[in-house]
C-alpha cells in the first residue's frame, strides 16, 4: 500500500510487543506486515500524545506494572526512553493530566491485597519520573465475587481538566479527585469523596461527551450503560440502559470499552462473555439520551477495545481471546456499522491508538 496516511498502535496484553500497524483511510486497509515491532512486556492500555511524537504504555512485569516511554524520530520509528515502575499491580489505564504535566495510571489488581489504586507519574521531555502519588481506597466486601476489594478500572480527567475521577470496579464507586497540575502530588480528594452507584453494577470505563455536560460510563457486572450529569464539576447518575433487563447477575455479559464518534451523535459499547458484540447508540444531543440502534457481533471473542478511524467510515475492533483484529465498515450519517472489510491475526489485541504518519520526501 502506498501513500500510507495514518498508522495504528496495538498494545497486546499477553506478548512482548506493540505492533505499529499502517492504515489506508480511503480504502480502510491495515498492512499485514508491521511498520515496527515495538519491545514491550504485555502492553495492555497505551497513552499516545504530542501530536503522535510520544508514547506510553502500561506494562505487566514480575513483581508489578510498569510504565515505558517511547519517543518517535524523523523517520516514524518510536525509540524507546525511560520505564519506571508504577507502584501498583495490574496497570490497566492511564491517562494525561491538564498540559500534559502527570500520567495518571488506574492498577485493577484482581488479589484483595494490595488492592487496586491510582498512582501520579510526572511527565518530563526525557519521559517519565517516578511515582511521586499513590492513592489506594479501602474497600472489602468480603465473600463477593470480583468485588471484595478495590479495583480502579479507569481514571479520567473532566472537561476544564481540573478535576479527576477514577472508577472503581470493586466497591462501585466514582472517586472524585481535584488536580492541580502545579504539584508534586497533584490529586486532592474531594468531599464526598464519591458518588456510590447500584451495587453490584461494577463501574468500568467513564467517558465525557463534548459538550462537557454529560458523561457515559459501562457497568461490567450489571450489563448497563449509565448517563450522568456533569454540573458544578460534580457527577450525579441520571439513567440507566439495560442490556438485558431479564438477565439476573451474575450473568456472562460483561460491558467493555465505549467511545463517541466525533461528531458527537453516536455511541459505540463493546459487550464481552457469551455474546461478543458491539452495541450502537444514538446520542439526543439536546440531553444526550440513549436510543439503541444495532447490536453486531465482534467478529471474535472478548471485544476488549476499539477505535473509530479517523474520518469515521470504519471502525476497528481488538477481540483479546480470539487473536484478531477486525476493520468493519462504518455508515457515518447513520452510525450502523456494516460488513467486515479485512480480519488480521494478532496476538491478544487490547488496545487500539490512531496516529499520523510521519511525511516522507
Amino acid at each position: 500500500m502506498a501513500g500510507l496516511d495514518h498508522e495504528l498502535l496495538v498494545g497486546c496484553a499477553e506478548c512482548d510487543e506493540i505492533l505499529r500497524l499502517g492504515f489506508d483511510v480511503a480504502s480502510g486497509r491495515l498492512e499485514q506486515r508491521p511498520l515496527q515491532r515495538i519491545d514491550a512486556s504485555k502492553a495492555s492500555w497505551l497513552v499516545v500524545f504530542a501530536g503522535g511524537e510520544r508514547l506510553f504504555a502500561l506494562e505487566d512485569v514480575q513483581g508489578g506494572g510498569r510504565v515505558s516511554a517511547w519517543r518517535r524520530d524523523a523517520t516514524g520509528q518510536f525509540i524507546a526512553g525511560a520505564s519506571m515502575p508504577s507502584e501498583g499491580v495490574e496497570a490497566v489505564h492511564g491517562s494525561l493530566g491538564a498540559e500534559a504535566r502527570h500520567l495518571l495510571v488506574a492498577h485493577y489488581c484482581a488479589d484483595a491485597l494490595p488492592g487496586g489504586s491510582l498512582a501520579v507519574l510526572p511527565v518530563s521531555a526525557d519521559g517519565l519520573g517516578r511515582v511521586t502519588q499513590l492513592l489506594a481506597e479501602p474497600f472489602e466486601r468480603p465473600g463477593a465475587q470480583r468485588q471484595a476489594s478495590s479495583h480502579i478500572h479507569c481514571v479520567v480527567v473532566a472537561p476544564g481538566g481540573r478535576q479527576v475521577f477514577a472508577c472503581d470496579l470493586g466497591a462501585d464507586r466514582l472517586y472524585h479527585y481535584h488536580y492541580r497540575a502545579e504539584d508534586g502530588a497533584p490529586l486532592a480528594p474531594v468531599n464526598p469523596r464519591y458518588l456510590q452507584l447500584p451495587e453490584g453494577s461494577g463501574p468500568r470505563h467513564l467517558l465525557f461527551d463534548a459538550s462537557g455536560r454529560h458523561a457515559y460510563l459501562t457497568l461490567e457486572l450489571s450489563n448497563q450503560v449509565a448517563l450522568l450529569d456533569y454540573q458544578n464539576d460534580r457527577l450525579s447518575l441520571r439513567t440507566l440502559y439495560d442490556l438485558d433487563p431479564t438477565l439476573q447477575p451474575p450473568a456472562d455479559r460483561r460491558l467493555g470499552a465505549l467511545h463517541l464518534s466525533a461528531d458527537g451523535r453516536f455511541l459505540y459499547v463493546s459487550r464481552r462473555g457469551a455474546e461478543n458484540q458491539l452495541v450502537v447508540y444514538a446520542v439526543d444531543p439536546s440531553d444526550g439520551t440513549l436510543e439503541e440502534l444495532q447490536r453486531r457481533d465482534s467478529g471474535g471473542v472478548e471485544p476488549r477495545e476499539f477505535a473509530l478511524a479517523p474520518d469515521g467510515r470504519f471502525l476497528l475492533v481488538a477481540n483479546q481471546r480470539s487473536d484478531n483484529l477486525l476493520v468493519i465498515r462504518r455508515d457515518p450519517a447513520s452510525g450502523l456499522l456494516g460488513d467486515t472489510l479485512q480480519e488480521l491475526n494478532v496476538p491478544s489485541p487490547s488496545d487500539l491508538k490512531f496516529i499520523a504518519a510521519v511525511a516522507h520526501g
